[in-house]
């Protein structure tokens, strides 16, 4: 009798029959690999085995590097289309009252944050019942606040547009949310010659959110867009 054992007919036939079946079998292929190299013994080294290992770990890298380029492709698409629909929610309004509250409401739910404000430079800061309507959508500060704001943890002139996690709630910037608020993005407002500057600062729950590696251009594409409407109302 032969020390070797042998397939069954049927399961012979089977496989005969459809050879390609095996060949797309990925574990049946890994033990067939794993039973001929137990069958050669520790003394025998194959170099084509190797080869084909480091084949199959670059294929893995690169199948991987695949997925992710695709879901990045597809997020930033998402993001596109996001940023575009809320530019166009904001070109509808028709007073500055109906606009504040669209920035608030209507493009917070859009951007899938959970709060923005609107925080204006003035020089004559007072308490005006109407502001107070606008269910802290707008918030007037003094002069140098902006700046001070972008850079209160960082040196050097401020940057237009800032992604961080949130390291001091700011109850003027996010109201009664401010300690719930881990991230934030911060948009600074040119609204235009002798007038003081502005900010847009949008705040999420989640604190990667808003991380100083992702992208800014589209953020910067809704800031120069928002400039442009605030100057129209301003003027």
């Amino acid at each position: 009798m032969s020390s070797n054992p042998k397939l069954e007919d049927n399961l012979r036939a089977a496989i005969l029959a459809k050879p390609d079946a095996l060949l797309d079998d990925k574990d049946l292929m890994q033990a067939l690999v794993d039973a001929n190299e137990q069958a050669r013994g520790d003394n025998v080294i194959d170099l084509r085995g190797i080869a084909m290992q480091r084949l199959e770990a670059r294929l893995d890298r690169l199948e991987d590097t695949h997925r992710s380029v695709i879901a990045a492709a597809y997020e930033n698409l998402a993001g596109t289309n996001q940023v575009h629909r809320a530019i166009l929610r904001l070109l509808e309004p028709v007073d500055f009252e109906d606009f504040l509250r669209v920035l608030g409401q209507d493009i917070a739910e859009i951007l899938r944050v959970q709060r923005i404000t609107l925080v204006l430079e003035t020089t004559a800061l007072m308490d005006d019942p109407a502001i107070d309507k606008l269910g802290g959508t707008l918030t007037v500060v003094e002069p140098g606040f902006v700046d001070q704001y972008l850079t209160y943890d960082r040196s050097g002139p401020a940057r237009d547009v800032i992604l961080r996690e949130i390291q001091k709630p700011n109850q003027r910037v996010f109201g009664t949310l401010a300690a719930q608020l881990r991230s934030e993005a911060c948009l600074k407002l040119d609204l235009g010659s002798g007038r003081l500057p502005g900010l847009i600062v949008m705040g999420a729950l989640d604190p990667r959110h808003f991380t100083p590696q992702l992208g800014t251009d589209l953020l910067s594409f809704f800031a120069g867009v928002f400039e442009r409407s605030m100057r129209h109302w301003l003027s």
